[in-house]
């Protein structure tokens, strides 16, 4: 389902060249659920970024369900990511002038969801991540394991096929992170593809499988 291949990716830094990722090719199955782990500065976060199109590999491809995602132009990667990606981040990144439910809604007004469809959507997503409780609450008045469930939701409202996750339970104590990576662990069971990055080795074993980078190359796949 997700083939990275021969990626190069590398940035300018005045008169020298920085190599981020060194000829890395990773194969990800459909239903899998990888975990990507490594210190600082591995390039870890950097082969989420060309998996889920937020960056394009400076040589290589990265091919999605047969299609060469590196070589889309901006629009039709922008409807690719909010088609087949859920995002969920370690700082949460939900809108705080607004509701869960509304954080939840809007990923579908890209997608032409009309009103209330995306309400009906946004709720029954709440329920899956056991939150529907805290529909109407905004993320000031949430604590940050209920905000990474709200981010979950968000990732999962329009049913992608992907859910990618950096450092999900960075921000959260280790019983809430528990919970974080149960709830992930579930979906994968319902048949999403999850790649995951972390530093933490524990919760990568809830993972299928552990992808080990270092200075930019796979130690272990």
């Amino acid at each position: 389902m997700i083939k990275v291949v021969n990626a190069f990716k590398t940035y300018n830094m005045g008169n020298e060249r920085l190599t981020v990722l060194n000829n890395v090719s990773v194969n990800i199955e459909k239903g899998e659920f990888v975990a990507i782990v490594g210190p600082s500065g591995s390039g870890k976060s950097t082969l989420m970024n060309l998996i889920g199109g937020l960056d394009t590999p400076t040589k290589g491809s990265v091919i999605i369900d047969g299609e060469d995602i590196s070589k889309l132009k901006d629009s039709k990667m922008s409807k690719f990511r909010n088609e087949k990606i859920g995002f969920v981040f370690q700082s949460f990144n939900l809108e705080p002038t607004l509701t869960a439910l509304e954080n939840i809604m809007m990923p579908m007004m890209f997608s032409g969801v009309g009103q209330k469809e995306r309400k009906i959507q946004a709720f029954e997503t709440l329920k899956l991540v056991d939150l529907s409780d805290r529909a109407n609450h905004k993320p000031t008045e949430m604590s940050g394991g209920q905000k990474q469930r709200v981010s979950i939701a968000r990732a999962l409202v329009n049913k992608p096929k992907i859910i990618l996750a950096d450092e999900p339970t960075g921000n959260l104590d280790s019983k809430t992170g528990k919970n974080i990576m149960d709830i992930l662990q579930n979906f994968k069971k319902q048949g999403y593809t999850i790649v995951m990055v972390t530093h933490n080795m524990n919760e990568a074993r809830y993972a299928d499988r552990v992808i080990k980078i270092k200075d930019g190359l796979i130690e272990e796949a």
